[in-house]
């Protein structure tokens, strides 16, 4: 039986906090979250959610600058390409243990073209 593709936010939910639960256990990514950015989930997740439904669906309502965020965390922490790369590979493994079909493949994409952007302008400044 195949899986379900990402159809509503619920499913999105779920993505976010697959996600997001192994990054909090990650070597390469935990402590950014847990200790340099000390996040606060219940703040961040349902960002999380709101981001990727809008990014997804179009619809929703996302308030924040991931970029000024980001920025702010290479401050205090330098980020490099292997942050984003290792990031990309858990977003997409946990997509495709998850889901499967065209919006799964197109919030992969969206991923690749913001960890790029983002690393792009946070790198070559």
């Amino acid at each position: 039986m195949g899986k379900n593709d990402i159809l509503s936010r619920a499913n999105i939910e779920l993505l976010v906090n697959t996600f997001y639960d192994k990054v909090k256990q990650d070597a390469t990514l935990g402590y950014l979250f847990n200790d340099v950015a000390k996040t606060n989930w219940q703040v961040h997740l349902p960002k999380m959610y709101d981001f990727w439904e809008v990014v997804l669906f179009a619809k929703g309502s996302f308030k924040g600058n991931p970029m000024m965020v980001h920025r702010q965390l290479h401050e205090k922490s330098a980020l490099s390409e292997a942050h984003f790369d290792h990031w990309l590979v858990i977003f997409k493994e946990t997509v495709d243990e998850l889901f499967e079909g065209e919006n799964a493949e197109n919030i992969k994409y969206s991923a690749t073209n913001i960890a790029g952007n983002l690393m792009y302008k946070l790198l070559s400044v």
